[in-house]
């Protein structure tokens, strides 16, 4: 035990070195290019190493799962350096281009990171969704087989101030949540101070009505031993009862500034005047600063006594800064030791110069540390990232009505694949925030059932009370309902969209949500994505198509959210039959994971994969025939077709996306009358026609003189004089760009501001959505005089 205790503090003396001398090198030997700080965070580092290296190197399995403050990613890094899976060239790099990241990243760095951090708290919250999932998967028959590990986050103590930390715990109380830890950095100080008096034990009762076990972790060995020493009883009741800022600033200013603020505070009172005296000024200073979680053996110790799966907290006391010379000063949050206190702390800790970058240098048995790591259990099977194969696709067929809405187009198809005895039926899990019936999953919860560990009977089905929801829990169960918090929903989304690489067992999720609160949800929308999560969301209903429900469940800005989020491929079908088309290439697009080469066809990237954002709406359409033909098939899925073709002298296109369809078509047919050759184009996908135009440009920016987009494609065949109108139930931005495709005259129309409440076809004239509107922008855009075109061309 003393063996591997000693490695710990020679681990963590590395850690602590490489973590700042790293970040020093950034912002002080590096070349400055743009005359800017780099940044890097040693306190916060420095703050957390002993607790990382008591993790990592003594507790961990290599089932475990961590989610590592933002701040503390220096010492990350630093222990993938000293493992030997990060290069020097890299380190040397950090907060560079193809440096070490800033903060932890799944798809940026090369390290073997589990959850992207960086969005303070949500690296936490995933922790606890991570678990379910695992849970989730464990309890079918194709999962029981994965080792179940334990979800970690190391939270930064004023990473508590975000609210979807507090909105995750009552899903995992109501999920029997288990096998979680949370460690807080409780260092007190956060970027503008000090924090509060007492919150520990806010967190502590928080935590404990949740259902978690609170373990405090308040002094290190030192001050144990301490405190059994004669007058130890004193100093303890006097560092209980010090204030946060107090604490913080002796410990800046050193031993002997300790000393004699306990003097003049505790008096000379014999047994612990004698305990005072009997230590240096630098023994006192290492006493004082001997909180439970700057001593990597009381963090091992407490890890090794945890004996169940019950989610923990751990509030480990810490110093900011501990163990360097800017360690407790309210200001080193952002703060750097500059070039003479690194050098004096340098001398301090024994790294001669030119042996900066030494994983080994200030190790006594090189050999002895190197066996050593070579047993760590949790480094002991290599790169822990897990792969799954692709689940099949088939076909999936269309049973429309006459009339029907997309969203209900969405539901039918669900319950129809939910009859099967496919795998993608078994693979897909779907969830809701508290809107699984009004956004058409009943059927396919009703077949399939909701997920939990230990099933659950339906009261009203025991009762014989009829009703459409047939409520049954069971380890078997699909579906996932949740509160209304769609912070959550997309943090679920995000576990289970990377549980292929977490436990080697892949799912298909599925989250449906109002789209107007897609909004709510979209900073943890970002993040599953920044991680390259891989789901389905579906938001419906959308736009004021939603006439009746008023503003407030009517969104504006969606579509553009589609458009402007990385790894998303946003849709927003017209008609079932294309929402059919673009489920099946949206399960299989969820799957891949090939190269970034652009498709020569479309110029976008589809080998590489994505998550799928499906925009849908409850107004029923009058469902087109039966359309089957390849070249249809594929522009649904590339983000355009002609659903009238325009003539060799077309005049006039009106290019619309989603619900307003029928008034497109429509405003066609009257302005045929009296214009020849109109076009009508049907987007499914504004997102893919732009992002597929952009590339091509790009690519041909870059030599590749041949690349065209699908977008460049359909627009060649315009004349120049021909005028584009667009129409959307959303931003009008959406569409606008489409005339810069082929340098065609454009008129967008859509909704810009808020809506309120009535009947659709109040709505659509209100914003000039209905026929009307459209024959009367497009009349008005033929008739512009020559003169004022000229003007407005300027």
């Amino acid at each position: 035990m003393s063996s591997e205790m000693d490695h710990l503090k020679t681990i963590e003396q590395r850690l602590l070195w490489l973590s700042h001398w790293m970040i020093h090198h950034a912002n002080h030997v590096r070349p400055k290019v743009d005359g800017i700080k780099v940044g890097g965070h040693q306190a916060s580092s420095a703050s957390l190493v002993s607790i990382m290296t008591a993790l990592y190197f003594s507790a961990l399995r290599p089932e475990d799962r961590v989610a590592v403050k933002p701040h503390a990613s220096p010492v990350f890094h630093a222990m993938q350096y000293l493992m030997g899976h990060q290069t020097r060239e890299r380190m040397e790099n950090f907060r560079g281009y193809g440096g070490v990241q800033s903060y932890p990243s799944r798809t940026k760095d090369v390290d073997d990171v589990d959850f992207s951090t960086g969005s303070v708290g949500l690296g936490v919250a995933i922790t606890s969704f991570a678990s379910l999932v695992q849970d989730y998967v464990q309890a079918k028959s194709w999962g029981a087989d994965i080792p179940l590990g334990r979800m970690i986050a190391l939270v930064g103590d004023a990473e508590l101030d975000e609210g979807n930390v507090y909105e995750c715990l009552q899903e995992g109380w109501k999920n029997d949540l288990r096998n979680t830890w949370w460690v807080i950095d409780y260092n007190r100080q956060s970027l503008d101070g000090i924090v509060r008096e007492g919150l520990f034990q806010r967190v502590e009762k928080i935590f404990d009505a949740f259902g978690w076990d609170v373990v405090r972790i308040k002094y290190g060995r030192l001050q144990r031993a301490a405190f059994e020493e004669p007058g130890g009883q004193t100093l303890k009741a006097w560092i209980d009862a010090c204030p946060n800022q107090l604490y913080a600033a002796l410990t800046f200013m050193g031993g002997a500034v300790w000393r004699a603020r306990l003097m003049d505070a505790l008096g000379d009172q014999g047994d612990v005047t004698a305990l005072i005296d009997r230590r240096s000024d630098d023994e006192l200073a290492e006493l004082m600063e001997n909180l439970g979680g700057n001593c990597v053996h009381t963090m091992a110790e407490t890890f090794r006594a945890v004996d169940h799966d019950r989610p923990v907290c751990f509030l480990a006391y810490t110093i900011k800064g501990w163990g360097t010379p800017i360690a407790g000063h309210k200001d080193n949050h952002g703060g750097l030791m500059n070039k003479a206190q690194m050098a004096e702390w340098q001398a301090h800790m024994g790294v001669a110069e030119g042996a900066e970058w030494d994983r080994w240098a200030t190790v006594e048995d090189p050999d002895a540390l190197r066996a050593f790591l070579a047993d760590v259990p949790f480094f002991a099977e290599g790169t822990r990232r897990h792969a799954d194969r692709p689940i099949p696709v088939p076909a999936i067929a269309t049973r429309a009505e006459p009339e029907m809405s997309t969203q209900a187009g969405f539901g039918r198809i669900l319950d129809d694949i939910s009859k099967t005895e496919t795998e993608l039926a078994a693979r897909i899990v779907t969830m809701s925030p508290d809107v699984t019936g009004t956004t058409s999953l009943g059927p396919w919860v009703n077949r399939r059932k909701l997920f939990a560990r230990k099933a659950q009977t339906d009261t009203f089905i025991s009762e014989k009370i009829p009703s459409t929801a047939k409520w049954e829990f069971t380890p078997e169960g699909q579906h996932i309902e949740l509160g209304i918090a769609e912070m959550n929903l997309f943090l679920l989304l995000g576990a289970a969209g990377l549980s292929h690489l977490l436990n080697g067992r892949r799912l298909l999720p599925i989250g449906t949500v109002y789209d107007p609160f897609v909004a709510r949800g979209l900073d943890a929308l970002n993040y599953a994505c920044y991680q390259d999560a891989r789901f389905m969301v579906v938001g419906t209903p959308s736009g004021v198509t939603l006439a009746p429900e008023g503003g407030a469940h009517q969104s504006i800005g969606s579509p553009l959210i589609g458009m402007t989020q990385d790894g998303l491929a946003a849709f927003e079908p017209g008609f079932v039959d294309e929402l059919a088309i673009i489920m099946g290439w949206g399960f299989a697009h969820m799957q891949r994971d090939g190269e970034l080469t652009p498709d020569p066809r479309t110029s976008l990237a589809d080998a590489a994969g994505g998550s799928v954002y499906l925009r849908l709406t409850t107004n029923p359409l009058e469902q087109p025939g039966r359309r089957s033909s390849a070249d249809f098939e594929q522009g649904v899925v590339d983000g355009a077709y002609w659903m009238r073709e325009p003539g060799p002298n077309c005049e006039l296109v009106i290019a619309y996306q989603g619900a307003v369809a029928n008034e497109a078509i429509a405003a066609a047919g009257r302005l045929g009358q009296r214009h020849r050759d109109i076009g009508v184009l049907a987007v499914t996908s504004a997102d893919r026609l732009h992002a597929g135009w952009s590339a091509a440009q790009r690519a041909r920016r870059q030599g590749e003189r041949r690349a065209t987009s699908h977008a460049e494609r359909l627009f060649a065949r315009l004349p120049p004089h021909c005028r584009v109108v667009t129409v959307i139930d959303g931003h009008p931005t959406t569409l606008s760009w489409l005339g810069g495709v082929g340098g065609h005259r454009t008129i967008p129309l859509g909704v810009e501001r808020f809506g309120q409440t009535g009947t659709i076809g109040d709505l659509y004239r209100h914003f000039g959505l209905d026929a009307e509107a459209i024959v009367a922008a497009a009349t008005g855009a033929l008739q512009l005089p020559a003169e004022i075109a000229a003007v407005a061309g300027r």
